[in-house]
């Protein structure tokens, strides 16, 4: 008789099972349980909610527009276009053209003299007020009072070649009278006379109110290959006759400085007087899915520098002309006062895409499930009498009996804990193994906790009486 073929190892053959088990579970599919509740008033509620959950999306969001901030909303697919793909900064380049003359106590000033720098670009500053120190020249002369340690009484007060680094020149070690008064200060090797010492003001801005600035701005969006400039194409000489108006000559970017100082809201001689920072903004916020005629300029002005503080309020810098007189040379120095003028772009664009439609649908439509969670916690906690709802909506199943081929006993072959093995049967197939038979599973499960050999409602829970009867007023049909 041939020997019997040796059988694999149990533990394989359960690993095998097993795995089987696992890949079949992994493709299966759950889905909720839904209820229908006839109840006008949650249904009032739900609806409601998802109304406004809509409406927040469609015309309402968080975040503000940026010509007008508002620390609470804003509109998102109407106003902010969120079905649009969109590009922020766009690239820009700005030249600049000031022109008018005016004049002081000693003379009149034109274009070259009055603008710094002359080369007309996105910043530049008209002077309005100077401070000259005429004439001067290498040598020694008397520190300025305004220097720390400057003042003095006799020469060993001074040190010899000390240098302050706010001061005006190599200290000499002698101790002079000063420009005016009794005082006396340390004397300095330098440009003399020093700057406080033989200064005098002169105002310019008399007639700068005049001045006009031409501002011209071209911008491209590189993504949307759109480009635009602030003149209008026109062949008639429309430049040399126009100024500025926000209806009537939008693309005559010519302004005038008293203009635009008013827009910023400030005083003209106050702040020609100590100078100041304005801010011209052009903005270009365009709907690339209308016409390109309808995205234009908007200006705006502020001041910029903050003039309610002392320490950094005003604008001022120094410059000096240079000459030759007798072979030596001799230099002006000037400290000036002017507004500053800086030409600020920015803009956005936008043109429809598909896919922040998509996401912003997908979003909306995703939150509108907040109605159903708020809906769920009203009926369970305010509704629910008798427990009525929660035993429908959630339902407590026992852990039915497997086969012994099903995973789960094959998972406690692996780990060492199998069941007992069944015992054989015997010949006549009509006895014990026809109690074993496995009967086919229900067509159709029911609330009642009837006897079936599928999943099985806990033993532990009493079977629940009919909704109609637990709720009279017929509040929840389900």
């Amino acid at each position: 008789m041939a020997a019997a073929e040796p059988k694999p190892p149990a533990g394989a053959d359960a690993a095998r099972r097993l795995a089987g088990g696992c890949w079949s579970a992994l493709w299966d599919y759950e889905t909720p349980k839904v209820i229908v509740v006839k109840n006008r008033r949650l249904g009032v509620v739900y609806r409601a909610v998802q109304l406004l959950i809509l409406l927040y999306f469609v015309w309402w969001g968080p975040g503000s527009p940026p010509e007008r901030p508002c620390p609470s909303r804003r509109y998102v697919f109407i106003v902010q276009k969120s079905y649009q793909d969109s590009e922020t900064g766009p690239e820009s380049s700005v030249i600049t053209k000031v022109k008018g003359i005016t004049y002081s106590e000693h003379k009149v000033w034109d274009v070259e003299e009055y603008v710094k720098p002359p080369e007309g670009g996105s910043v530049f500053s008209i002077i309005t007020r100077i401070e000259v120190t005429a004439s001067q020249t290498l040598g020694n002369c008397p520190e300025s009072v305004r220097v720390s340690n400057a003042t003095c009484d006799l020469d060993e007060d001074c040190v010899s070649g000390q240098l302050d680094m706010l001061g005006n020149g190599l200290r000499t070690g002698r101790c002079v009278p000063y420009y005016q008064g009794s005082a006396k200060t340390c004397e300095v090797s330098g440009w003399c006379p020093v700057e406080d010492g033989a200064s005098v003001s002169q105002f310019l801005g008399k007639m700068a109110p005049n001045f006009t600035i031409l501002i011209k701005n071209s911008i491209h969006y590189p993504k949307f290959q759109f480009s635009k400039g602030n003149i209008e194409h026109r062949k008639d000489g429309y430049l040399k006759h126009c100024t500025f108006d926000e209806v009537s000559d939008l693309y005559c970017p010519i302004f005038k400085l008293g203009f635009i100082v008013e827009q910023a809201g400030e005083n003209f001689t106050e702040l020609a007087h100590t100078g100041g920072v304005i801010g011209v903004v052009i903005n270009w916020d365009c709907d690339l899915d209308l016409p390109a005629s309808k995205c234009n300029p908007k200006y705006s002005f502020r001041r910029l520098d903050p003039k309610h503080i002392p320490a950094s309020s005003g604008y001022n810098f120094r410059f000096a002309k240079y000459y030759k007189t007798n072979n030596s040379t001799t230099r002006t120095l000037i400290k000036a006062y002017g507004i500053r003028i800086d030409v600020i772009v920015h803009g956005q664009a936008g043109k429809f895409s598909l896919i922040p439609t998509i996401i912003n649908l997908a979003t909306a439509l995703t939150s509108i499930g907040v109605g159903s969670f708020l809906c769920d916690w009203i009926l369970l906690t305010f509704m629910n009498k008798n427990k009525v709802y929660s035993h429908k909506k959630f339902d407590k199943v026992c852990t039915p009996r497997h086969s012994p081929g099903s995973w789960p006993v094959t998972l406690a072959l692996v780990l060492g804990q199998a069941p007992p093995p069944a015992p054989p049967c015997p010949a006549d197939p009509s006895q014990a193994c026809q109690a074993l038979a496995v009967p086919p599973p229900p067509k159709q499960m029911v609330d009642t906790p009837e006897q079936t050999t599928g999943p099985q409602l806990c033993a532990s829970e009493p079977p629940w009486q009919d909704s109609t009867l637990a709720d009279p007023r017929g509040l929840a049909q389900l």
